[in-house]
């Protein structure tokens, strides 16, 4: 997290509570929401980007166009910039602009996932009901008055904008911290969410039933997954598997 993030926290931020979240694997985490005030710095810093570029491609159409270019053309690229700029960073940059960068933050979707388009064209397009008349006063109630500091955007959209740091799992040191040492697997067909919460389950209390009977379980069950007959890596094998679905949520 950058250091004006970490300052923004420790000067009056710290009124954003954690949401708990679950990933449709069974994995439960904290979001981080960022509240009005960090996000207006964020959006501040956007604009700013936003007018050079605006005054970039003026310029050049000026000097392309000659006398065809009219406030109609500024309009027309205002807008363009204004919509296309953050849906652009919210789809090929993981949900940050520059300005979200700068101050630490990031776009996801409601289960701690990255935004997708669908839902990254409908928060964007929105933003100019939160911002009507330029004004800043729906987005600042709706954000002030919402669980998550939610624009109307944020609302339509399933969205949240929170802090990088939004991955606080429980019991990392214990789960995390063991799946680490297996490579991730991938089985050889697709999961259910049931089988996908099995084998997560089963991760963690792999600690507490030994390596034998952990074996013994996981001898019943992987040979589904593999179609093939068991052997003594079975719990190796599913622990693998579950190092895949309980990689990095973001």
């Amino acid at each position: 997290m950058s250091h004006a993030a970490q300052d923004s926290r420790s000067a009056g931020f710290s009124l954003n509570a954690y949401i708990k979240a679950i990933t449709p694997e069974g994995i439960e985490f904290n979001l981080s929401p960022a509240g009005f005030s960090v996000r207006t710095f964020a959006y501040a810093v956007d604009k700013i980007i936003q007018w050079l570029i605006l005054i970039i491609i003026s310029v050049l159409f000026m000097y392309l166009l000659k006398n065809l270019t009219g406030v109609w053309i500024i309009m027309i690229l205002n807008f363009c910039i204004e919509w296309f700029y953050h849906v652009i960073c919210d789809i090929f940059f993981r949900g940050q602009s520059p300005g979200k960068r700068f101050m630490g933050l990031r776009v996801v979707k409601s289960d701690g996932s990255p935004v997708d388009p669908g839902s990254s064209f409908l928060r964007n397009l929105l933003r100019f009901a939160d911002t009507f008349f330029c004004l800043f006063h729906i987005a600042f109630v709706s954000i002030a008055a919402s669980e998550g500091f939610r624009r109307i955007g944020d609302w339509a959209a399933g969205t949240l904008v929170v802090y990088l740091s939004i991955a606080k799992k429980p019991a990392r040191d214990l789960l995390y911290s063991l799946l680490e040492k297996y490579e991730p697997v991938s089985p050889a067909r697709a999961l259910s969410s049931d089988e996908k919460q099995a084998i997560l389950n089963f991760a963690r209390r792999y600690p507490l039933l030994g390596e034998a009977r952990a074996n013994e379980i996981a001898g019943i069950y992987a040979p589904l997954i593999k179609n093939e007959s068991g052997n003594s890596q079975d719990a190796a094998f599913l622990l693998g598997i579950a190092r895949r679905l309980s990689g990095e949520i973001l």
